[in-house]
């Protein structure tokens, strides 16, 4: 016999703010509930489809996978029903009674902040459920599992307060009707073609059946009809499918309200066969504000239509993991887990080709919708650079892809490529030259790039934390060689007589240079004959193969033990405060200056300095000697 005694539960905490955000600060585009909605309902048939490969005979007591929504005006009703997995008492209470994701805190301070963001945001955080409360003042779910008997049905209600009850019911199908009474002014809600109008626009391309009462006399009968589509549309011909048709079903697919800013839909049949659909979207994802590469979302792994997991960790490497979309495969089993596809190879062929698919849809957009690209790069360029260091086949293409700011413009604006680069460089050049800073200004004004302004040779300005590490892995591009502005010796095309004053500059500076390497000791690795500077006094100089002063801050910060490293301290000999050093006859002004040389360029080089109290006395005692 059936317990039907009605328990009384109290929500967790944040679902009951969730509720509240969605009850009383939710108000634009309120149809979006029934997205939601439906797309729980396929979810939930796609579960269902995908355990009766080890349990056929789950799909023996409900007919064709389908959703059905009927409504009734008269008691203000509209129900959403589905035959798929259904829901045991334990479940019902774990993914609607609580919310387990790690982001729902800042989510809800999203939704409550000044921004007021809106109902788009439901979906993408998992609570798609809770859209039913935009409209409905009370929701009632009804659900029973696949292959639980019929005594074990399940009530849910609540009125989106605090607290919700649960009853134990009979219901002779398995799967879940989801009932909505009605707020008062929803009335568009009840009426049959706005109904259908709101499905054929966000849920055309659901792969089930939905379906609505027939109208007779103006009023539901009891036969269903589909009014969808009813099948993937990555299994249409491309030829029959409109750009709406594909930006609505990236809606549904990733319940992001903006368009995808491109996709890509390809049939690849020969030794295996497969449909790849992939969207780049115009901007990140909410959710991605609040997570990182640990979380990866993007490619759905259907095989024969049948779902079988988000894998795009498998199907996508990481430096592509903004992009969305379906990949479904005619020869993988259908017993696949994720240890599997690491190892198969027909998905490593089906990762090349997502992969390559992915870098043709991005050339494309950056030759032919230059504006457009940059707007995609400005929000995933970072992370497209992961991809320098870690797809060795792919260097060249994704280099290509890469745009920066440089010497040639005037502000920040990252814009050039490196194929505007080697277009615009002088006869004998043999680099690409570029420096890494802290900042586009620390990068643009540094002392060590004031020769190659001189000569007109333009400098690619890097200013992102990946930078560094990234070049460390692209060491050519197009058969040219980078080169770090800041590292090693400055390599410049130089004829006979540049190489003889050169030559003559050194022998007359090298009493110079003891007097300033005696006066720094052990602070520096050498004191040398800068061919970088023209207005600057002294700069820092690295090893070719050391890592940027900024960069090893940024690592010590996050508490990696860094080894020791001493610069190189490069002067401009004929500067006056490096003449004034050389003329210097009393030792201790003598040690003041040397000092401030090198504290200068350690500033300039954003450091901070190990004593700046003592800074400020140097530099407090030559002024007044100077006054003096």
């Amino acid at each position: 016999m059936t317990d039907t005694s009605t328990e009384t539960r109290s929500f967790e905490a944040e679902v009951s703010q969730v509720l509240h955000l969605v009850t009383h600060a939710l108000y634009s585009h309120k149809e979006v509930f029934l997205r939601e909605l439906i797309s729980n309902a396929s979810d939930a048939c796609d579960k269902l489809r995908f355990e009766a490969i080890a349990r056929p005979e789950l799909m023996g007591e409900g007919g064709e996978l389908g959703i059905d929504i009927r409504w009734d005006q008269d008691a203000r009703t509209l129900s959403i029903s589905d035959n798929g997995i259904g829901m045991s008492r334990d479940e019902v209470i774990e993914n609607i009674g609580t919310i387990a994701r790690s982001g729902t805190r800042k989510f809800l301070d999203a939704l409550s902040g000044d921004a007021r963001a809106d109902s788009r945001l439901i979906g993408q955080f998992g609570v798609g459920f809770y859209s039913a409360f935009v409209v409905a003042d009370k929701v009632t779910l009804e659900t029973r599992r696949a292959g639980a008997a019929a005594t074990e049905g399940v009530r849910w209600a609540s009125d989106g307060s605090s607290a919700y009850t649960l009853e134990n019911i009979e219901r002779a199908a398995r799967g879940t009707t989801l009932t909505l009474h009605l707020k008062e002014g929803e009335d568009e809600f009840l009426e049959p073609w706005p109904l259908r109008e709101l499905v054929k626009k966000y849920s055309e391309h659901i792969g089930f059946p939905i379906r609505m009462p027939r109208l007779v006399e103006g009023k539901p009968g009891d036969e269903l009809e589909t009014v969808n589509h009813a099948s993937a549309l990555w299994t249409q011909p491309k030829s029959e499918l409109k750009d709406e048709d594909y930006q609505n079903f990236y809606k549904t697919l990733t319940h992001d309200f903006n368009a995808p800013l491109a996709w890509t839909h390809n049939r690849v049949e020969g030794k295996q066969s497969y449909t790849l659909l992939l969207y780049v979207p115009e901007k990140p994802p909410f959710e991605a504000m609040f997570s990182g590469r640990d979380e990866r979302k993007g490619l759905k792994l259907y095989i024969r239509r049948v779902f079988i997991m988000d894998a795009s960790e498998q199907l996508l490497p990481a430096y592509l993991r903004f992009v969305r979309g379906v990949v479904d495969s005619d020869d993988l089993p259908l017993n696949v887990s994720r240890e599997i596809l690491q190892e198969n190879r027909l998905v490593s062929q089906i990762r090349a080709a997502c992969s390559k698919r992915t870098l043709d849809l991005l050339d494309k957009l950056a030759k032919d919708e230059a504006p457009r690209y940059a707007g995609f790069y400005q929000s995933f360029g970072n992370v497209l650079k992961e991809g320098i260091v870690e797809d060795n086949d792919n260097r060249e293409r994704i280099a290509g892809l890469l745009r920066f700011a440089s010497t040639h413009n005037s502000d920040a604006t990252q814009n050039v490529s490196l194929d505007d680069y080697i277009g615009r460089m002088q006869a004998g050049q043999e680099f690409i030259y570029y420096l890494t800073a802290e900042s586009w200004a620390a990068a643009r004004h540094s002392a060590q790039i004031e020769a190659l302004a001189a000569r007109g040779i333009e400098v690619l300005l890097m200013s992102e934390r990946i930078d560094e590490w990234m070049m460390g892995y692209l060491s050519e591009y197009q058969g040219k060689r980078f080169q770090h502005a800041g590292k090693g010796e400055l390599d410049l095309p130089l004829d006979a007589a540049e190489k003889e004053r050169r030559e003559a500059a050194e022998k007359d500076a090298a009493p110079l240079l003891d007097k300033l390497k005696q006066a720094l000791g052990e602070r520096v690795s050498a004191v040398r004959l800068s061919h970088r500077l023209t207005e600057s006094p002294a700069c820092l100089v690295l090893e070719a193969h050391d890592m940027a002063l900024h960069t090893r801050r940024l690592m010590a910060e996050a508490g990696h033990a860094m080894p020791a490293a001493k610069p190189v301290l490069e002067i401009n000999a004929t500067h006056p405060l490096l003449q004034r050093y050389a003329a210097e006859t009393d030792s201790a002004r003598g040690t003041d200056l040397a000092l401030l040389l090198l504290e200068q360029a350690e500033v300039a080089e954003g450091a901070q300095l190990d004593d700046p109290a003592a800074f400020v006395k140097r530099v407090n005692r030559l002024l007044l000697g100077a006054a003096a």
